[in-house]
């Protein structure tokens, strides 16, 4: 009988992305690389695409090639010395921009997404301007230049999904009823959620406050979903790190919550009703 391939950790698919974009970045091709490491074309593409765990000698030549500097390389090569434990990659704050183009990569790569969000309107899902307050409110230490940085990554996400990943989004009904950015802005952004709830890849539903207390009252995440034999990532965003989890148990124990979430929330037709009614309201 085979032996099954064990499916990649989060790890090791960040470790493949930063190698797949520095070498983009640099303008080689996978044929230009194999020439100036001797690493086997076959195994570079192997490498890059999360099948083959490579040997910290074969990372060095590679980050060599591309350019990167010691300590980076540095950083690089521990996360290669931990890819084969399927347990939590954990970014800090300190190194915010990585962790950014981590959750980028991981959400660009998926074809389903599960989003329970508390407080925020689903990035995929926000306004301009609801964006631009939301993360100037967050963090108020952001620069104005770091705002806008942040609000352009935004909304690149949200046009650069082609197709787009089904994206099954459930928020508690705090999240309509605070008024980010004031009156036309919330309404603006409500508008844009009742438009998107009827796109085909889409399905949003609210946790009334009729419901009492539910399982997501312990925090946001997202669920990333990738094609058959890749594990999934479970994405959970903090004021201090952000967490990447793949183990098993860990999965299990999430996607149970989902599933707890969408019973008690909302149908989406529901849902739509509920939205119209506050858009009304706010006349």
């Amino acid at each position: 009988m085979p032996q099954l391939r064990q499916a990649p950790t989060a790890r090791l698919r960040r470790l493949a992305m930063e190698l797949r974009q520095l070498r983009e970045r640099t303008g080689l091709s996978r044929e230009q690389v194999a020439d100036a490491t001797d690493i086997n074309r076959a195994t570079l593409y192997r490498i890059e695409t999360a099948q083959a765990k490579p040997q910290v000698r074969t990372l060095r030549a590679l980050l060599d090639v591309y350019g990167v500097p010691t300590a980076r390389q540095d950083e690089l090569v521990a996360i290669l010395r931990l890819a084969k434990e399927e347990s939590w990659l954990h970014v800090t704050s300190e190194s915010l921009p990585g962790q950014y183009a981590t959750y980028i990569g991981f959400e660009s790569e998926a074809k389903g997404l599960l989003n329970y969000e508390s407080s925020f309107v689903p990035g995929l899902l926000q306004t301009e301007a609801y964006a631009r307050d939301v993360i100037r409110a967050s963090d108020p230490e952001l620069s104005p230049n770091e705002v806008e940085n942040r609000v352009v990554a935004r909304m690149t996400r949200q046009a650069q999904h082609d197709p787009s990943p089904a994206l099954w989004a459930i928020i508690d009904e705090a999240v309509l009823r605070r008024r980010v950015g004031g009156p036309k802005v919330m309404r603006q952004q409500i508008e844009r959620l009742v438009t998107d709830s009827q796109q085909p890849h889409v399905t949003l539903q609210v946790i009334p406050y009729d419901v009492g207390g539910h399982p997501g009252m312990h925090g946001s995440f997202v669920i990333l979903q990738f094609a058959e034999g890749v594990h999934d990532v479970i994405y959970i965003e903090t004021s201090a790190a952000d967490l990447f989890l793949d183990s098993e148990n860990d999965l299990r124990r999430y996607n149970r919550i989902f599933d707890r979430l969408r019973a008690v929330a909302a149908s989406p037709a529901k849902t739509r009703d509920l939205m119209t009614h506050l858009l009304t309201d706010m006349e």
